[in-house]
């Protein structure tokens, strides 16, 4: 099965899908950090229309995540109707972001290819495109950490967990708790840590190349 894993640089999903002999590829603006397959750096339009049989995609997440929400409006705006309000001050561009991003992830959805994912963190691609058709835990696939991924499926099965095990958290102030994942993570340059959260999971990879490409 050919499968393009779009904006991927970490190669975790696609080398999982070549482990199970199947014809994959990454493709993002950054070179890979994997080299055990090919990689396309560059835009995933330049590809997208290249007779894939599985697109599994994971666009970036910057101005979608519903955790920057307060930088969208200006804060005396707070009571007003989401359109009636006016850009943040220190971010007039934010909402255009927002936009084009929101339209990155309706062009991936209507792709050309058979089966589809869109992954992404909670974000405002279920208000304003759609709800997604599941939610996953990466402690469903063996590690144990706490963070919420939504999945967009096109003529795919909900992806089943694997391995299921209590996630591990850290009490940072009174009443509040961290994931160890994210509190190990925390102290890491912004870029770095960036790197390292929107990795996909080894265990929640390697359930995508069982589960979905069984079929192949």
């Amino acid at each position: 099965m050919k499968v393009l894993v779009a904006c991927e640089y970490s190669g975790v999903v696609r080398d999982a899908f070549i482990e199970k002999g199947h014809e994959a590829i990454s493709c993002d603006l950054l070179p890979s950090e994997s080299d055990l397959g090919k990689h396309y750096q560059g835009d995933v339009t330049d590809i997208l229309n290249d007779g894939w049989d599985m697109m599994i995609a994971h666009p970036p997440c910057t101005y979608l995540s519903v955790s920057g929400a307060r930088w969208y409006y200006h804060p005396e705006d707070k009571h007003l109707r989401y359109e009636e309000r006016r850009p943040h001050p220190m971010h007039p561009n934010r909402r255009q972001l927002q936009q084009e991003a929101l339209d990155f992830v309706q062009l991936l959805l209507n792709a050309p290819i058979k089966k589809i994912v869109v992954e992404n963190p909670i974000s405002v691609i279920s208000s304003r495109i759609k709800k997604p058709t599941q939610i996953i835990q990466p402690y469903e696939y063996g590690h144990p950490t706490s963070k919420s991924t939504c999945l967009w499926l096109k003529n795919l099965e909900l992806l089943q967990p694997t391995d299921v095990v209590e996630p591990i958290w850290i009490n940072v102030s009174k009443g509040k708790r961290m994931s160890k994942f994210h509190y190990d993570t925390y102290t890491l340059p912004k870029e770095e840590r960036g790197k390292i959260r929107s990795a996909t999971f080894p265990g929640i990879a390697k359930a995508m190349a069982e589960q979905w490409g069984k079929d192949g």
